[in-house]
This record gives C-alpha cells, structure tokens and sequence, in this order.
C-alpha cells in the first residue's frame, strides 16, 4: 500500500505521462524531485521487490502534468542484482505496474561533469527524450569551473538546463525544456551515440535477435538487455535471460563472447568507448583552473575524516543522535500514551462491562497506541538522518565506520541502522534505505533487532530491581546492577558481529563489493525537503505496519481473554455482593481492588493464552521457567514490555504494574513452585533477560521487516533465528549459574 500525500485530481492518473529522473548518487536528485513535485507525490516499493517506488505530480510551463518518477541513484545501467535492474526495466518499460516512460530528466553535477556522463551515454541509448538538468552550478563555480551550457548541448544534442536544486534556480527553464520534449513527435536526436568495436555490435545483435523471439521483447529492449548480457558476465541481466530462456542461452551467450577477441574485460571495452564519448562531447565545453580551488568543504574534511578527530565528533554525533531518539522522544510518547490511556478510560466507562468494551479498550485503542507510540522515535531518527544526508556529513559516517564494519561483512553505511535500533528496530530498519547494496541492506535489517532497544528496558530493570544485588565492584566504582544493565546491552553486539559473517558467507554470500563513495559539497540542508522526508517516512510507518501491528494485538487479546468460565465470573459477583454489603469508604475500594486483581488472574489462568503456556511449560523448564513465565513471554509478541503488566495480572497485581512497580517485585521474590522451592532466584531472572535480549517478541519489527525486505519469509526466518538464539542463551546462563551456585 502507498503512503499517499494529497494530490491534484486533474487530470486522471491514467492519461498522464510518466518522466523518469535518472542520476548518480549525491546528485540532488531528491531535492530536484521534491523541488518539482512538492507534496504531491507518492511512496511505496515496486511490486515484488523491495526497492523504494517514488512517484510525483509535476506541472510543466504548459500547464500539462505529468508523474515524475524518481528512479533509484545509480552509477550505471549495468546490474548485479534485482535492486539495481528497477532502474533498466522502468526506462525499457519492462516494469510490472509501471506506465511507460515518455521522457528523461538526467541530473548530472556540474563539477563532476565527465564522471556522471556515463550514465548519460546508457540513456542516450534508449531513443528517449531526454533533459540533462546540470546541477550544483554554484559549486562548480566555487571550485573555479565553468561550463559552457549551450556548447555541451550542441555537441550532446540535448537540452542541457542549469539548475541549483538546493535554491530552487532554474526549475522554470527545465520545466519548460521538458515541456518541449515530451510533446515532441520525435525524440531528441543526439549529435552521436557511444561507438564499439564491430565484432563486439555483431554479437549482441545476434543476442539481441534470439531474446527478441523467444522472450516477447521490444527490439529496443531486447538489444538493450543483450548487451548488458553480453558485457556483464554473471551479472543480473545473464541471470534473468537463463532463467527465462533455459540454460541452453548461457552456452550460446559464451559462444556470442568468444567471437570478440580481447585483452582485457568487456566491461574494460564498454567503459574505454564510454568515456570516449564523454570526451567527445564535452571538448571545449568545460573550462578548469590549473589548481582547483580549495573550497569550504575541503577544509571542513581535513577535519570530519581525519582518523582521530573525524572520529570522536562522529562518535559525539551520533551520541546526540541517540540521545535525542532515546530521550527527546520520551515526553512525546508519554503524551501520546496518556491520550491512549485516557481514550482507553473514556470508552471504558462509556460502555457496559464484557467482551465488547474489552475488545475496544484493551485490543484496539491498546493496539493502535502501541503503532502510535512508535512515531516520536521514527520521526527524530529520519529528522537527523535527513539532515546529515542533506548537509553531506553521511557519507563522512559511512567512510569513517566502513573498515570496522568491512571485519564482518557489512559496509559504513550499516552503522547508523544498527545505532538507532538501540532506541528501536522500527526505524533502525527503515533507516536501512540508505544502504544501497542489497545484500548489505538485507544483512544489516536482520541483524538490527538484536540491538537492545528501549523497549527491552523495562524487562531490565523490573528483574534486575527484584533480584540482582546492589553489590559495588571495583573499589566501589561500579555496581552489580548497572554492570549487569551493561551486559545485557552489549550483549546484542556481541551476538550481532558473528550473525552478520554467516549471513554474509551464507544466505547473502557476494564477492565484497568495492566502497564506492562519493562525498557531496557539505552545503545548508533544505528543511523543505527534510521535512517532506519525516512526514512521508512517519506515515509510510502508520500505513504500512499500523495494520499488522493493530491485528496481532486484537488476536494476542482474544487469547488472553477467552474463555470466560461463567461459573468464576458468578462466584467473584457473589464475592463483590458481599463485600459492598459488609464494608464501605476506603477499605471497600482497597477490597474491590483485591479481589478484581485475582478474578483477572484466576480468568487469565482459565484462557488460551494459559493453556498455551502449560503445553510449553516441558520446552522451558530447562530455561528455569514455569508455566507463567512461559504464557508472559507469549503474551509479549506484540511488543516486549508487555511482558510486565502480564505477570503484573499473573501474580494477582493491579494489570497497569509496570518497573517501578515495587509490589510485582515483591510478588515476583514470592512467587512458588508448587513444591514451595521459590520460582525466581539470580539464574531465572538473567535467563529471562538475556531470552528477551536476544528475542524477536515484537510484531512491529516483523511487520517492518516484511515490509521493507518484501517477504513474510524474511519476519518468519527473524523470529525463528532469533528465538533459537535466545532459548540457547538462557539455556546457556540458567544452567550455568546454577551449576555455580548463584541459585542461592
């Protein structure tokens, strides 16, 4: 499902046509897109796939509209995975959902020019109409290099349009441009095109004739794909062309291969003829001073990347950004769970007692809270993300972090996911986005859950309250329980590092691909566009995993409410009769409140949710645990917290225990086997906090992991992974303190 931002309603969807943005990373595209387009565009992923699908309603100089599709940043046409093929099949038209494209914008950075040309030499290819949007002119300029606009779009053969994205300048005349190319009755025709050798052109022809007529392609696409075939060995488009045209083409794409004898790669021979072109084409155009000028930017890298200084104010960074998702985001989620909790009371006593107010109250006003709540912390991870993409500093993160993150398989660009799920893996993982390579990005979403986050902090602190000692360490410097707290953080590190190199040599095995970064001009970031990227990520949030999240809550209460054994019910109204006929003020409501504690123990005891718990009982007696632990933890899948009020309604306490809450510690101390051996003691409770350390109970990360890796495999093979990590580690912590005698 899209997350939709209003848009115009003329005229229809269907009639518009579809212009693709195209360009290298760090070009500004998003800004030009967002400058374009404003808040009349839509996201979501492409069928199939998890690659983000952004579209947007743009009016030209005319008074025409057409969808502007933001394609994903890419160097080249040339694909190694299905990611980076979304880019090739849009523009050839071969993307399911997609209308087909009428025209290109190709953004290319005027101080970079020869450099992101060669993308423009694979787009020229397609016969399309194409605008080259020149931007960053005012940081050329900086640099002290010009471009000659109307001679490069002479020796093109395309308009080329000077834009600064950044301020706005110059998006009239590209509307204006593309306007003229999307009504033309020909495409553009370019001054020349990148010239081969002949035998390599025979070749693919011959490729491109035999896909034709057994695929159904155009023959624009059809010879397209057959070069990128012929000159990507065991790339995506070879890939994709054996699976549909059986192996026997793999045989006859070699034999294509062998006719043309060279020394070195065919992608050595591609990029030779390419850049050929670009020399071409921008002779004479381009005017440099004989020593760049050293611009603002360079100074400010001599300190953000050097090895020491660079590090400790990212490390001070990032301890900001953590901050302000763990802290700042507190006094909002407290408000937003106060305006549940009083909407919760207010439906309460507006309807009568009995299923129906216990579905509204405790299933949906309680389920859509716990998606609500969530929102404070996506909000400020994507408001800084956002803004240190949109400054230029990410790139320095990424570069800074890459060869610590290299050791186990992942890139720089892992780093900021894996830091901000220690608050929560909800926007941990969505942060993922930025990480261009898709086995990295798959990687990093299925290691990010096991950083401890917020929500693992209440289980924390309730049994390291009721059974750790407050013994001091070190000559008194450091204390059990906090050293205890420590642990259990870094716990989920520890783990990650080794589950990262076997998903890396496993599922996700890849030669390593080269860190390929460019660092983009450090300029003011554009809070237009920052903020039109927190909405959009906040809502996207809302609609794509609130519904998920609000559904399992509904099904985790309909276990723990049914059934309702009318005889209980009868005997505690007897009860009550009695006790408001035997004594008033005070203590009447001290008594009510006691004993509605035990009828909501002795109901939960009696329904699904509990005879679950007794079935597990013989899988967690080696963790330490009974029967009650077991149906608490069950009962946290929706979210991990929820494992405290659970065993605050277990032990007889009022359902709204929580951490602090020094009765349920008090009641957890005394609680019993039914042998009378105490049920908790130092083993028990370590195994309960390092199972929820290294656990998956939380249906909002599976919701978010589905959504942004496209499978409900990938939530299936998280929950299974990590809960099989988790028994293994309390297993492992209760059977060995035991063993040391810390059972008391």
């Amino acid at each position: 499902m899209d997350a939709t931002v209003p848009e115009s309603t003329e005229p229809s969807v269907q009639d518009l046509k579809a212009v693709a943005l195209v360009g290298n990373p760090n070009t500004g595209k998003t800004t030009l897109f967002n400058g374009l387009t404003g808040l009349f565009q839509r996201v979501g992923n492409y069928p199939g796939v998890t690659v983000e699908r952004k579209m947007g309603r743009m009016r030209l100089s005319n008074g025409a509209s057409v969808d502007l599709v933001d394609l994903p940043g890419t160097y080249s046409l040339a694909a190694h995975s299905p990611d980076e093929m979304i880019v090739a099949d849009v523009l050839l038209g071969q993307q399911e959902g997609e209308k087909p494209i009428g025209a290109v914008v190709a953004i290319v950075d005027a101080s970079n020019l020869q450099r992101h040309l060669y993308l423009v030499s694979q787009v020229v290819e397609l016969g399309l109409p194409t605008v080259i949007a020149l931007n960053m002119t005012d940081i050329a300029e900086a640099r002290g290099i010009q471009v000659d606009v109307e001679r490069l779009s002479a020796q093109i053969g395309l308009p080329v349009v000077p834009v600064c994205a950044s301020r706005k300048q110059g998006l009239d005349a590209l509307r204006e441009a593309l306007a003229r190319a999307v009504d033309a009755d020909a495409p553009a025709q370019v001054r020349s095109i990148p010239q081969f050798p002949e035998p390599l052109s025979a070749a693919v022809q011959d490729v491109a004739r035999k896909v034709q007529a057994h695929s159904g392609r155009s023959e624009k696409a059809a010879e397209l794909e057959a070069f990128r075939a012929v000159i990507d060995e065991g790339g995506y488009a070879e890939q994709r062309l054996i699976t549909e045209l059986g192996e026997s083409f793999a045989s006859y794409l070699q034999e294509a291969r062998s006719r043309f004898p060279q020394d070195g790669s065919l992608r050595t021979v591609e990029s030779d003829a390419r850049y050929a072109w670009v020399r071409e084409v921008v002779l004479g155009c381009v005017t440099r001073p004989d020593q760049l000028q050293t611009t603002p930017s360079d100074r400010i890298d001599r300190v953000l990347t050097h090895k020491v200084f660079g590090t400790l104010i990212f490390v001070a960074i990032m301890g900001l950004v953590f901050q302000a998702i763990y802290t700042w985001s507190g006094p909002l989620m407290d408000w937003i769970d106060g305006v549940f909790g009083w909407l919760g009371n207010w439906a309460g006593a507006a309807m009568p007692e009995g299923a129906l107010r216990s579905l509204v109250v405790d299933g949906v006003i309680a389920g859509a809270g716990g998606v609500v709540i969530f929102l404070p912390q996506i909000a400020i991870l994507f408001l800084f993300i956002s803004i240190l993409e949109d400054c230029g500093y990410m790139a320095r993160a990424a570069f800074l972090m890459d060869s610590l993150l290299t050791r186990c398989g992942l890139s720089g660009k892992s780093f900021i996911p894996m830091l901000s799920s220690f608050a929560c893996a909800v926007p941990g993982i969505m942060a993922t986005r930025t990480i261009e390579d898709r086995r990295d990005r798959f990687t990093t979403i299925l290691v990010a859950p096991l950083m401890s986050c917020s929500a693992r902090l209440p289980v924390y602190t309730i049994f390291i309250g009721a059974f750790i000692p407050e013994t001091r360490l070190l000559g008194g410097w450091v204390g059990l329980q906090g050293f205890t707290l420590l642990g259990m953080y870094a716990l989920g590190i520890f783990v990650a590092i080794p589950v990262a190199w076997v998903l890396k040599k496993t599922l996700f095995r890849s030669e390593p691909a080269p860190f390929i970064l460019e660092f983009p001009s450090y300029k003011l970031p554009d809070f237009r566009t920052v903020g039109l990227r927190v909405y959009l990520s906040s809502w996207a949030f809302i609609e794509r995993a609130g519904t998920i999240i609000l559904a399992a809550t509904v099904v985790m209460w309909a276990l723990a409410y049914f059934p309702r054994p009318s005889e209980t019910i009868a005997r505690y109204d007897a009860q009550e009769q009695e006790i408001r006929e035997m004594v008033s003020g005070e203590v009447l409501e001290g008594q009510l409140a006691e004993m509605e504690a035990q009828k909501a123990s002795e109901l939960m005891e009696a329904s699904f949710l509990a005879r679950a718990g007794h079935w597990i009982e013989p899988a967690v007696r080696p963790l330490g645990w009974d029967w009650r632990i077991g149906m608490a933890t069950i009962a946290s899948f929706p979210a991990r917290e929820v494992i405290v009020a659970t065993l605050g309604t277990i032990f007889s306490l009022d359902g709204d225990a929580d951490e602090s809450s020094g009765g349920l510690r008090e009641a957890l101390r005394s609680a019993t086997w039914p042998d009378g051996r105490p049920l908790f003691n130092v083993p028990v409770a370590l195994s309960v906090m390092v199972f929820f350390a290294l656990c998956a109970q939380c249906v909002s990360t599976l919701a978010v992991i589905r959504r942004e890796m496209g499978s409900w495999w990938w939530a299936l093979f998280t929950f299974s992974y990590m809960t099989g990590l988790a028994y293994l580690g309390a297993f492992v912590i209760y059977q060995a303190g035991m063993a040391l005698g810390w059972g008391g």
